[in-house]
């Protein structure tokens, strides 16, 4: 269900795209909503080196499209430079609570998707949006994109792992 080289309890957040600047501020590529909001949830939890380490938002905010952030310890470009392709997560229980019916994108991936007539359709991948509605991105051997709406969703039973949808299986 989760991807075993992330701990249980971790949402990918972002990563460390770029550098900005000389004094060790790095860019940043976020998947929060508004993109600047990822600077509010310090400490980070930053892959190095195939390990998770806790580092600290000292500041940031959004520059131009993206977000640029200064973290603790790394105060010039060549400290920096090591960050670059690193991601970023944070814990699960930092996120604001949702509303009964509400998920997070990261609770969604790994979960088997099955149709209302029981057939396998495989599990998500990934999510995105796509202005109208996000959608799915279901793969076993072939990728479907599902729309992830109320009509075509129909349960979500994250303790068995499975969604259930209502979606023909031809198209």
């Amino acid at each position: 269900m989760a991807d075993p080289s992330r701990p249980d309890g971790l949402v990918l957040f972002g990563r460390i795209s770029g550098l900005f600047g000389v004094q060790g501020w790095v860019k940043v590529f976020s998947h929060a909503r508004p993109r600047e909001a990822i600077i509010g949830y310090s400490p980070w939890l930053v892959k190095i080196g195939g390990d998770w380490r806790e580092i600290a938002v000292e500041e940031g905010r959004a520059q131009g499209k993206g977000v640029v952030a200064r973290l603790t310890g790394y105060t010039d470009r060549d400290q920096a430079s090591t960050l670059i392709g690193a991601e970023i997560a944070i814990t699960l229980s930092k996120l604001p609570p949702l509303k009964k019916g509400e998920y997070y994108w990261a609770q969604l991936v790994g979960l088997d998707v099955i149709n209302l007539a029981g057939e396998k359709f495989g599990k998500v991948d990934y999510l995105f949006d796509t202005g109208a509605n996000d959608v799915m991105v279901v793969r076993n051997g072939r990728e479907r994109l599902l729309p992830a709406t109320a009509q075509v969703i129909r349960e979500v039973d994250l303790e068995t792992g499975v969604i259930r949808v209502d979606w023909d299986a031809d198209f």
